[in-house]
């Protein structure tokens, strides 16, 4: 009996952790071109609102290197919560550098230093500790 309870329990919380086929979403627009001199572009949309588009060109940097790709694009979807979400980047020689509302930012900057504090730091620069003694 105590096996039947423990399967049907299990059986329980498998069929509930199930949610069913997520709806696929169709394509609406699908474009790309890319070119012998190594340039793309490419874009997409699909009709949950999942959207991307992206070109490329290479680029020299080093000359005894082969050219890398400079890329510059831009996605959006709608997040779970409902809020459309709108990233535009660029990947270049500096890496990827994504632009949008939703991410991150740093914190602000630091305020300035206090002069006490700023004054008692050149103090300790000017005068480092003196070595400590030898104790055999």
């Amino acid at each position: 009996m105590m096996k039947l309870v423990i399967f049907s329990a299990l059986v329980a919380v498998a069929l509930g952790a199930y949610s069913g086929d997520p709806k696929l979403a169709r394509v609406l627009v699908s474009e790309s071109d890319i070119a012998p001199d190594g340039t793309y572009q490419f874009n997409y949309e699909t009709e949950n609102g999942i959207s991307a588009q992206e070109s490329g060109v290479p680029k020299s940097i080093d000359p005894a290197e082969p050219p890398a790709v400079v890329a510059n694009g831009n996605f959006g979807y709608q997040s779970p919560e409902g809020v459309p979400v709108h990233i535009s980047y660029v990947a270049d020689e500096n890496g990827y550098q994504p632009v949008g509302d939703v991410l991150p930012t740093p914190p602000p900057t630091p305020y300035p230093i206090p002069p006490a504090i700023a004054r008692a730091l050149e103090y300790i620069a000017a005068h480092p500790p003196l070595p400590e003694p030898r104790v055999l």
